[in-house]
């Protein structure tokens, strides 16, 4: 039987990020992929224009339509943008019998805020307790936990806070950090992975934790553990930015046809 994986999550037109990205990680892992989209975007390379979220009712049925028919052995969130759709994925997310991995976008590449203060408030209060696994970059770890997040003390630190509010696990993304791009991954068993990572100097990151976590849920569903799901997810996101298409005139995409 093919594996399935689920993702419930923001569209992005010019196919970097979001859902887009995700229904594409997916396909290179061999996996087959389904979305529920929660909010449209009207963005490129350069900017978002705007942001429109769809109605909690409309993103629970395109859930339920597909869980009924096609159940996935893992699914993730992306942009989930209001309070109302992070409650009702959080309600739906307690009836699942699969992972879920939380990607908590709060803000966009070029800085759209794609997460109000209300919606944060829910994701850390109902949708976190229901994560497998939960992945914010630094800037989503420091806003999560109200505390800075810019050394690896403090990136392992954050994922204690984190787990401790109720995620089973817990990836710390580095892309942010000088030097090398180091992730710290607290697995369900609360043993720390420290995961290193080559940079690259180049603008087109666009849609990196969409596609890692998205690398990540498509290695669950597979059946592969957390800390080799995220091991081999970290060597893909690695290889796309590296060999990334360099489209656009702005941050560009990863390459989505990088060695999986």
């Amino acid at each position: 039987m093919k594996s399935v994986a689920l993702t419930i999550a923001g569209s992005d037109p010019s196919g970097g990020a979001g859902l887009q990205a995700d229904l594409k990680t997916f396909h290179q892992f061999g996996v087959y992929g389904e979305a529920a989209v929660t909010l449209i975007t009207v963005q490129n390379t350069q900017a978002v224009s705007a942001v429109e979220c769809l109605t909690p009712d409309l993103v629970v049925r395109q859930v339920q339509a597909v869980v009924s028919d096609i159940p996935p052995q893992a699914a993730k969130t992306g942009a989930l943008g209001n309070a109302a759709i992070v409650q009702a994925v959080a309600d739906l997310a307690a009836t699942f019998q699969f992972p879920l991995v939380v990607d908590p976008v709060m803000i966009s590449k070029h800085g759209a805020p794609l997460l109000d203060e209300p919606a944060r408030r829910a994701l850390l209060e109902n949708l976190l307790p229901r994560a497998f696994l939960l992945t914010p970059n630094l800037h989503e770890a420091a806003a999560l936990t109200a505390s800075p997040v810019d050394t690896l003390y403090q990136m392992r630190k954050a994922a204690e806070k984190l787990k401790q509010c109720g995620a089973r696990a817990v990836l710390i993304k580095g892309g942010h950090l000088p030097g090398e791009a180091t992730d710290v991954l607290l697995a369900e068993d609360g043993a720390f992975h420290i995961l290193h990572g080559e940079r690259f100097d180049t603008p087109h990151t666009h849609g990196t934790g969409c596609t890692y976590s998205a690398a990540i849920t498509a290695l669950l569903a597979i059946g592969l553990s957390l800390p080799d799901a995220v091991a081999r997810a970290k060597k893909f996101i690695s290889e796309a930015i590296r060999t990334n298409p360099a489209l656009g005139k702005g941050c560009g995409p990863v390459n989505h046809h990088a060695q999986a």
